[in-house]
């Protein structure tokens, strides 16, 4: 019989199992024990209602073009990104009014972040 402490979404368990010939039957799953590290952090809600504008890939943000309120054209330069040393323009799918924007100059987004949302 061996022992083994398994985390399985966050939640510790302390199993142990038997090796059987196939002709025993599978044991009762462990009941949880005490949780041994710290819970995910919560995912924020969306700050705004919307379609929501995501990033193509994973980089950092040079500049913020547009503010909460302002209205913007499909096609409009939301965001630029610097990804592989180069400069990506990040437009607005749709046109409308900017309802919420989730980053500022200088931070990271990885591939598919909501950047901002627009209505």
């Amino acid at each position: 019989m061996k022992r083994f402490n398994i985390t399985v979404n966050g939640k510790a368990y302390d199993v142990t199992v038997d090796e059987i010939d196939g002709a025993a039957p599978a044991p009762a799953p462990a009941a949880p024990v005490q949780q041994t590290t710290a819970p995910a952090a919560p995912v924020p809600a969306p700050a705004g209602n919307g379609t929501p504008v995501k990033a193509p890939m994973s980089g950092n943000i040079l500049d913020v073009k547009v503010n909460v309120g302002d209205t913007v054209a499909s096609g409009q330069v939301i965001v630029v990104l610097e990804a592989l040393k180069m400069e990506n323009d990040i437009v607005a799918s749709v046109g409308g009014t900017v309802t919420s924007i989730r980053v500022k100059k200088g931070d990271t987004v990885g591939a598919e972040d909501v950047i901002a949302t627009i209505a």
